[in-house]
């Protein structure tokens, strides 16, 4: 019995051994995958990315409120200022409802503490067919924005708008009633025009107090 016993444990122990290799390797693996297991999620990697290397924003050519057309790295690059900036559809009535008092309570924050040289505010819309600019005009009306920190606008050019939102990270999809479901995110980008962190909604001052270190 003491041979046979001898015997398994000899053939055991190349495969215990083997196996303990493979999920040391497996760990190590994970651990550099997910930065030390910070990031489970391809999104938090993503986000992680951003944050060691933020990404300059495409030329592409956005509209706003008034119609007025121009390149978004240039309008984030027109008057030295952080900008805020969120994806929103107006017809929303989810999500977007606390995306704009979010940004309506940052309007009032900075409006207070005289920080309008240092942030501003930019909701876009993904729905670029509703939102016209007089829709957009209208919005901004009912969202009692002031045009000196917060502005609106739309792509209008569908290849353009879906490269923004695959650098945004944002996901939009047809709800098969009009509308659409789509993530949310507070997204800084910095006075160089990159897109420099990505805040969740429930940490919006964090994102705001991060927008006016970032400008001084």
């Amino acid at each position: 019995m003491k041979n046979i016993a001898d015997g398994i444990n000899g053939s055991l122990g190349p495969t215990i051994t083997l196996t303990c290799c493979l999920l040391l390797f497996a760990l190590v693996t994970t651990a550099l995958l997910t930065r030390g297991f910070e990031g489970w999620t391809t999104e938090m990697l993503r986000r992680h990315a951003i944050m060691d290397h933020p990404l300059p924003l495409p030329s592409l050519q956005i509209m706003d409120e008034t119609g007025k057309r121009q390149r978004l790295d240039q309008y984030v690059r027109l008057d030295g200022r952080v900008v805020l900036i969120d994806f929103i559809y107006t017809r929303c009535n989810s999500v977007c409802t606390v995306l704009g008092e979010q940004f309506q309570q940052a309007q009032t924050h900075i409006e207070q503490h005289g920080l309008q040289q240092k942030v501003r505010l930019l909701s876009i819309s993904f729905d670029a067919q509703h939102d016209t600019p007089a829709v957009l005009a209208s919005y901004a009306s009912r969202m009692h924005a002031d045009p000196a920190v917060w502005h609106f606008a739309t792509v209008t050019d569908r290849a353009s708008l879906d490269l923004l939102l695959r650098q945004f990270g944002i996901v939009v999809i047809p709800d098969g009633y009009g509308g659409f479901i789509h993530n949310a995110a507070i997204h800084v980008v910095d006075r160089n025009a990159r897109l420099e962190h990505i805040y969740n909604l429930d940490d919006f001052d964090m994102a705001l107090a991060h927008a006016l270190d970032l400008h001084t």
